[in-house]
């Protein structure tokens, strides 16, 4: 199933099964209200549906076979407001998972630095790659992001007023379904939820700032909106493969990259069981997939100006569509 978070016509939050081409939203909770069903509670809101395990997926699969042609009970797309499907995550970590991405934003980091000298840049990218450092062979390697902060399909981005060089960052990743501690790589499948698109929109002139410093990102990842989630989550029995989709950046309907899943470090089972080893993984967290080689500004040298729309677009997940804007503009 493709599951989504919105907001209705009548302004109440809903999670609903998105069908018919991806042009239809059937109301879960409407349906197992008709349906008389107990524990409604379970299509509330995707947390909740999340907590409901595999015995809620059950459900709501049968009341979609059961209401699917009531027309009372679904809504075009068009007509509603899609939200994150996640608007707020319990927990939010990102990884750094392709090595293309690794060894070229560092040189991308280097390049900002050199402002406008063109020809020291130019210098630059004649120098061959650095190696990919052994740790991110030896383990996999993460962070935890600002769960509070997320936005959704087609919201407008404002950017922070400290930063001038806006980049995009094609992610992908997985919800977690069922919480977990010590989960072995083998298990670690049976605690995946779904798959869903992962923008993570970056302010790179501040986080080149604060990179020094030895902690990771901070203002240069985290503002109101910067996280973003969509168009929904496709569950994970949709995609029996996840590692081989295509991937795709368009700004204002440019092609900036086009590339696949592939050659991720670590898997997302091997991701998920190395940041369970003595510590709860919850129900409801996201893990974000690091970006995907030249899927972002830092790496291509091209950045985002006021006013440009980012679509990212996965194979059997879906497009995730942005407009970025300056304050006041």
């Amino acid at each position: 199933m493709k599951l989504a978070t919105y907001r209705a016509a009548a302004g109440d939050i809903r999670i609903g099964i998105v069908y018919a081409g991806d042009g239809r939203l059937f109301d879960l909770h409407a349906a197992a209200t008709k349906a008389g069903a107990g524990g409604l509670h379970r299509f509330t809101s995707m947390l909740a549906l999340i907590d409901g395990g595999d015995a809620a997926l059950v459900e709501a699969a049968a009341l979609f076979e059961k209401y699917t042609g009531d027309g009372a009970l679904s809504v075009a797309i068009a007509d509603v407001r899609l939200l994150a499907p996640l608007p707020q995550p319990t927990q939010m970590r990102d990884g750094m998972s392709y090595e293309t991405h690794i060894r070229q934003s560092s040189r991308g980091m280097r390049r900002l630095a050199l402002g406008d000298d063109k020809q020291a840049i130019a210098a630059l990218d004649a120098e061959p790659l650095p190696p990919l450092a052994d740790v991110y062979k030896q383990l996999p390697i993460y962070y935890i992001t600002n769960r509070m902060i997320v936005s959704g399909p087609e919201d407008t981005i404002v950017w922070p007023d400290y930063s001038k060089v806006m980049d995009y960052e094609l992610e992908y990743g997985v919800v977690v379904g069922k919480s977990g501690k010590d989960i072995s790589v083998a298990n670690a499948r049976d605690h995946i939820f779904g798959y869903t698109i992962f923008n993570d929109f970056s302010a790179r002139d501040q986080q080149a700032k604060e990179m020094p410093g030895w902690l990771g990102p901070a203002k240069g990842k985290s503002f109101d909106g910067a996280n973003v989630l969509g168009p929904w989550i496709v569950t994970k029995d949709e995609l029996t493969d996840p590692y081989t989709l295509k991937a795709s950046v368009r700004v204002n309907g440019e092609q900036r990259c086009e590339s696949t899943t592939s050659g991720m470090l670590f898997s997302f089972e091997a991701i998920l069981s190395h940041m369970s080893q003595g510590e709860t993984v919850h129900a409801g967290e996201f893990i974000g997939s690091g970006t995907i080689g030249n899927g972002c500004g830092l790496e291509t040298g091209i950045f985002l100006r006021d006013g440009d729309v980012v679509e990212l677009e996965f194979e059997k997940i879906g497009i995730l569509r942005n407009k970025v804007s300056r304050r006041g503009s």
